[in-house]
């Protein structure tokens, strides 16, 4: 009789959940992964490479591209790199705008993440039920920047514009009309500020709709407690952090370690898992989302209170504004100067860090005193977690390696830079 022998196959680039464009090339005993080895670099766009050939105010835009369902988290690394370079610090009132964007963001992510996981072992509902909410965020988006998802709106200095008194309204078609149309616009009359508020007041209810349809769910927990357990000091040794790290047990938070941005100011908790599988980074995620509701409806409180400016006054690193240019030489002078020259960054080199909603981000930036950086390197978290792929994998069945994959968060716009 012949001898069975082990088997390889390719895990995608072409399979749906292989979020991407992932190449996994599986060694299977049977059904059994014996080895999982990650091919990347499909993606590979040259970012860095690309943001060192460029004003540093003309990168801001390909950050957004990066992690490309977390847009504003990946700006917020790059203006922090770039403020600690040049030593300015926003307006308060710029930071806790961007806090809130950031929060905003981060549900943003984890209602792509639930969705897709979810859709991946099966659930097609949540599927359509997080895309609802996540409708209601890239609509905040557009109202503050103009653009669904690539927003390019924080800026070294503090963010591009104030937030404004309208929110985009849904028009009349033949499927939203009269009492439909009514009610879908019913939170969007006042200000973005009163539709944030709306949002975030309403979001811990939508949150338990995905918790029934998930938590206690037995088909759920059948796919996902026991999968990809990380003991503690292992998921440290592998380089995890944000929901991979705080999911085995570890309350290691940016925002609340290296606080940046509004984050000494506001309130909030740390959720942690306890056995390092699928279902606990589930539950940290989803617990996640709820804090996150929390930390926006503060920042909409303060900004209500406090008017103020959103940008320093500083023309050397900030085009001045189209009245001031239209009015004085030197603001001219100063336009003209930031738009095809940038500005000089003192010599020196930073690291920026934050608390992306897939982990740590960070940019390391090395200044040669020029207009453009020496070097760009960012810290990807989603490399990091996939890196562990073959060790979570191994000694699981073939069809574990999905939630596997769905519980890394993974992204390759920032995977492969």
């Amino acid at each position: 009789m012949a001898e069975i022998r082990n088997y390889t196959m390719n895990f995608g680039p072409q399979h749906p959940a292989a979020h991407g464009v992932l190449r996994l090339v599986l060694e299977l005993d049977g059904e059994t992964v014996v080895r999982a080895d990650p091919h990347i670099g499909l993606l590979h766009r040259g970012t860095e490479k690309l943001a060192e050939s460029k004003p540093f105010n003309q990168s801001i835009g390909y950050l957004d591209r990066m992690d490309y369902v977390s847009m504003m988290c990946n700006e917020h690394v790059y203006v922090r790199a770039i403020e600690q370079l040049l030593g300015i610090e926003p307006p308060i009132r710029a930071q806790y705008i961007r806090t809130m964007f950031d929060e905003i963001t981060r549900i943003g992510n984890h209602m792509l993440w639930i969705g897709s996981s979810a859709l991946d072992l099966g659930a097609m509902t949540l599927f359509l039920y997080a895309f609802r909410e996540r409708e209601m965020t890239m609509d905040m988006y557009e109202a503050v920047s103009g653009a669904r998802m690539h927003a390019n709106y924080y800026r070294p200095g503090g963010v591009y514009r104030d937030l404004p008194d309208t929110v985009p309204l849904y028009t009349e078609t033949p499927w939203t009309k009269g009492k439909d149309l009514k009610r879908k616009n019913e939170w969007r009359e006042g200000t973005l500020l009163d539709f944030i508020e709306a949002f975030a007041r309403d979001f811990p209810s939508k949150v338990d709709e995905y918790e029934t349809l998930l938590t206690d769910n037995r088909i759920w927990k059948q796919r996902t407690v026991g999968i990809a357990v990380v003991p503690p000091e292992r998921a440290m040794q592998l380089g995890f952090t944000g929901p991979m790290l705080r999911g085995s047990g570890i309350e290691w938070d940016l925002r609340r370690k290296q606080p940046y941005a509004m984050y000494p100011e506001v309130e909030f908790d740390i959720p942690v898992g306890v056995n390092g599988d699928c279902y606990d980074r589930y539950l940290v995620r989803i617990e996640e989302m709820r804090q996150s509701a929390r930390i926006i409806l503060q920042c909409v409180d303060w900004l209500r209170a406090n008017p103020g400016h959103v940008m320093l006054k500083n023309f050397k690193v900030i085009p001045p504004t189209r009245e001031e240019m239209k009015d004085d030489m030197e603001a001219l002078i100063h336009h003209f100067k930031l738009f095809t020259e940038g500005y000089s960054v003192p010599q020196g080199e930073t690291y920026a860090a934050v608390e992306a909603p897939k982990g740590e981000l960070g940019c390391y930036l090395v200044s040669d005193g020029a207009n453009k950086p020496f070097r760009a390197h960012f810290r990807a978290p989603g490399f990091a977690h996939l890196s562990a792929m073959k060790e979570l994998a191994q000694g699981h069945m073939l069809a574990d390696v999905v939630a596997i994959m769905g519980t890394l968060d993974i992204v390759f716009g920032e995977v492969d830079r």
